[in-house]
């Protein structure tokens, strides 16, 4: 049995995504779907969007092998429901998967599962999760990320990756690949993948580090290691990377990475310069180092980007 979990205020997609993907992929492996939505207060739940979705009481842990937990704008009042956070926890406790969708990662932590653990939540809330837990591992820069038991994903539609990464999971490949498909989605994301919205906020930086960023960005042929752009800000490197990750939800090799990726998918889709050319004014050097990096943000290497640039 799979509970998603809601409250009042929570981001319908968040709910709705896992679900549909759960649904279609039961039915292609030839069973009923096992879904329940759940809350610590039973009955209508009100999204953000004001559509309301009938919720059954927490009930048994014992009866889910899988617990998502939706975000949204009511997160931070939910994830103080000591009934709902009691909950989450037992499930965990039995080692039954338990995930996180968008900013329901704060659950999580707040249930204290996600302590010394890796985890991920939507771009827009990384410096608030640092601030509050600088326990746990965050990795702002993924898609999904998993843990032993414990999934998070990013924002919104990312749950439906990490669903869809747990299909795979429990009925393999084929289901997978039938189940993407009908949802009519162009590729399945892997959970290395970066999260786009989040590299989009480094084209035009502001801030603490905007100058170094921009500076950066005019000089990506240069090495521009951690220590490099440390020495430029006039701070050790230790205390510069955790400013940095602080002030752009980052760390500063992610960051001078999808600065070269946007500089190099701008040339690759603009122009013929050979592939090799590009991966060596932009920074990355080896064109096997820049194919890898444009399918962790892209999910397709640089031809195919051109290709499709070519025929629109």
């Amino acid at each position: 049995m799979i509970g998603v979990l809601i409250f009042p205020d929570f981001q319908l997609l968040d709910a709705a995504g896992p679900i549909s993907v759960f649904e279609i992929a039961t039915r292609y492996a030839g069973a009923a779907p096992a879904i329940k939505v759940i809350a610590a207060k039973p009955g209508p739940v009100r999204a953000t969007s004001g559509v309301e979705m009938m919720a059954r009481k927490l009930g048994s842990p014992a009866a889910l092998t899988t617990l998502i937990i939706a975000g949204g704008e009511g997160i931070e009042a939910a994830a103080r429901n000591v009934c709902a956070t009691k909950f989450v926890r037992a499930v965990a406790g039995r080692g039954s998967r338990v995930a996180s969708v968008c900013s329901g990662t704060f659950m999580l932590a707040e249930a204290g599962l996600l302590d010394g653990k890796r985890a991920t939540t939507h771009w827009q809330r990384t410096r608030q999760f640092l601030a509050r837990y600088p326990q746990v591992k965050l990795e702002p820069d993924q898609i999904f990320v998993r843990d032993g038991n414990i999934w998070s994903s990013a924002g919104i539609t990312a749950g439906i990756d990490l669903a869809l990464a747990m299909v795979q999971e429990d009925f393999g490949d084929d289901i997978v690949q039938k189940t993407a498909r009908q949802l009519v989605l162009y590729h399945r994301r892997s959970g290395g993948q970066s999260q786009f919205s989040s590299l989009l906020e480094l084209k035009a930086p502001s801030g603490r580090f905007g100058a170094l960023l921009t500076w950066a960005r005019e000089h990506l042929d240069a090495r521009l290691t951690v220590e490099d752009l440390a020495e430029r800000a006039g701070m050790s490197a230790r205390h510069f990377t955790r400013a940095f990750i602080a002030e752009t939800g980052t760390t500063p090799s992610k960051a001078v990475e999808r600065l070269r990726i946007e500089a190099a998918r701008a040339r690759v889709q603009s122009s013929s310069e050979a592939i090799e050319r590009v991966a060596e004014a932009t920074g990355f050097r080896d064109p096997e180092r820049m194919r890898r990096a444009f399918i962790r943000a892209f999910g397709q290497p640089p031809q195919s980007l051109r290709r499709a640039a070519r025929a629109g």
